[in-house]
C-alpha cells in the first residue's frame, strides 16, 4: 500500500501531501509537472476529492478505497454487492457539493439483474474515519434485460439544481439505444434519492422510461457540467466516431442510426453521418481515442485554459485538451508520457491542479505548473 505522508511546503487541497517522484510534460503553456500521488491500484475506475486532502477511489473488483494523508490506503466497508464482469464492476464515485454537511457518497456499479447485470446508482453515508459506508443502498437501476459485460457507461455528475445525471451505455445491444422503453444508450436524470424528476422530457410519455434525459448514445464514459450548468459528455464510438456531445433534454444523438465511425469489421454503421431529428456531435475523433473521464477547467492555475475540456484516452495513452470557443470545440493538444498509460479518469482538484488516473499504471497523478 502507498503511504501518503505529510511534507511541508507543498500545499495540496489545503494540507501538505508527499509525492512519489515527478516528471515534466511539454504543453502549449510551457512545461507542467506530473507527480505520482497514489500507486498500487488494481483496475481503478474513478476517484473523488474529500475534505482535508483525502480521496475516495473505486476499483472494478468492487473495492472502494479511502486515501488520507499520513495513512495507508484503506478499504471502505459497506459497499453494495457488485457484479465484476467485463467492463462492469464498481465504477464511478461522486462526492456531492454538500458532503461536509451530509457525508453522502454516490457510487455507480454493475448490479445483478436475473442472469445479467445492469448499471445502478448507490448512495451511502461515509463514516467520520472514512472506513465505512453506512446504510448504503441502490437507489436507482436501469431496467433489466441486458446481458454480457460491455458498455455500462456509468459516469455520474451533479447538476446545479441538485439532480444527478448518469450515463448508461447501450450494453452491446445497439438497437436498444433508440428504444425509449429501455435506458440503454441514454443519459438518465434522477433526484438525490433516486426518484425521477417530474420535469424529465419523457416522464409523462406512455411506454418510455421516465428517467431518460437524452438517448441515442453508445457508451459515454466522461461527463462534466460547465459554468453555465450545461452538461457535456464524451462517448466511445466503434472503429472511429468517438464523440463530444452537448447534452440537451429529450434529444436523440443518433446511435446506431448515424455515426462517424465504422463497425470493427469495417462495415458501415446505420444510415451515414446525419439524419433529420438526430443531433450532431460538437466534435468527433476518427480514428478512435477511446475517451474516458472529462473535466471542464476553471482556469485557476492556467487562466488560458479556462472553459477548455480535458479527457483521457484508453487506447492511445494520452491526456487531451480541447479548446472551446463558444459552441465550437476543437482538439488543441495531446500530452503523452510514461504516466499517461490508459487514462481512465481526470478531475480538477479544489486548488486548480489537474489530477488523472492511469489504469495502465494503477496510479493517480497530479499536474501542476
Amino acid at each position: 500500500m502507498l503511504k501518503l505522508s505529510i511534507r511541508t511546503g507543498l500545499a495540496i487541497l489545503g494540507i501538505s501531501i508527499a509525492t512519489a517522484g515527478s516528471a515534466d510534460i511539454s504543453t502549449s503553456s510551457g512545461a507542467v509537472s506530473v507527480s505520482k500521488i497514489v500507486s498500487g491500484l488494481d483496475a481503478p475506475w474513478g476517484f473523488g476529492f474529500l475534505p482535508e486532502g483525502a480521496l475516495l477511489i473505486t476499483q472494478q473488483n468492487g473495492r472502494l478505497l479511502f486515501a488520507a494523508p499520513g495513512e495507508s490506503l484503506q478499504r471502505v466497508r459497506g459497499v453494495p454487492n457488485v457484479v465484476d464482469v467485463g467492463q462492469g464492476g464498481l465504477l464511478d464515485v461522486m462526492i456531492p457539493r454538500d458532503f461536509e454537511k451530509t457525508r453522502d457518497v454516490y457510487l455507480t456499479l454493475a448490479t445483478k439483474q436475473g442472469r445479467g447485470a445492469g448499471t445502478a446508482v448507490a448512495r451511502g453515508n461515509l463514516s467520520a474515519d472514512g472506513r465505512t459506508l453506512r446504510n448504503a443502498e441502490i437507489i436507482f437501476e436501469m431496467a433489466s434485460g441486458s446481458s454480457g459485460g460491455r458498455h455500462f457507461g456509468s459516469r455520474l455528475v451533479e447538476a446545479p439544481d441538485g439532480t444527478l445525471f448518469l450515463t448508461i451505455g447501450d450494453r452491446g445491444d445497439r438497437p436498444s439505444a433508440q428504444d425509449l422503453s429501455r435506458e440503454n444508450g441514454s443519459v438518465v436524470r434522477i433526484n438525490r434519492d433516486g426518484s425521477i424528476p417530474k420535469d424529465n422530457p419523457f416522464a409523462m410519455q406512455a411506454g418510455a422510461q421516465p428517467g431518460i434525459y437524452s438517448y441515442g448514445h453508445r457508451n459515454a464514459q466522461g461527463a462534466a457540467i460547465d459554468a453555465s450548468g450545461q452538461l457535456w459528455i464524451v462517448e466511445h464510438g466503434a472503429r472511429g466516431g468517438d464523440e463530444v456531445n452537448r447534452v440537451e433534454r429529450g434529444v436523440n444523438y443518433g446511435w446506431p442510426v448515424i455515426s462517424y465511425g465504422r463497425h470493427y469489421s469495417g462495415a458501415k454503421i446505420g444510415e451515414g453521418t446525419s439524419k433529420a431529428g438526430m443531433a450532431q456531435p460538437v466534435h468527433y475523433w476518427d480514428p478512435s481515442i477511446a475517451p474516458s473521464g472529462m473535466l471542464i477547467y476553471s482556469g485557476k492555475l492556467w487562466p488560458e485554459w479556462k472553459g477548455d475540456f480535458f479527457t483521457g484516452s484508453l487506447n492511445s495513452d494520452l491526456v487531451i485538451r480541447l479548446d472551446r470557443n463558444g459552441s465550437d470545440v476543437t482538439e488543441a493538444e495531446r500530452w503523452q508520457s510514461d504516466e499517461t498509460l490508459r487514462v481512465r479518469d481526470i478531475r480538477e482538484a479544489p486548488d486548480g491542479a489537474i489530477w488523472f488516473m492511469s489504469a495502465g499504471n494503477g496510479a493517480i497523478y497530479r499536474i501542476t505548473p
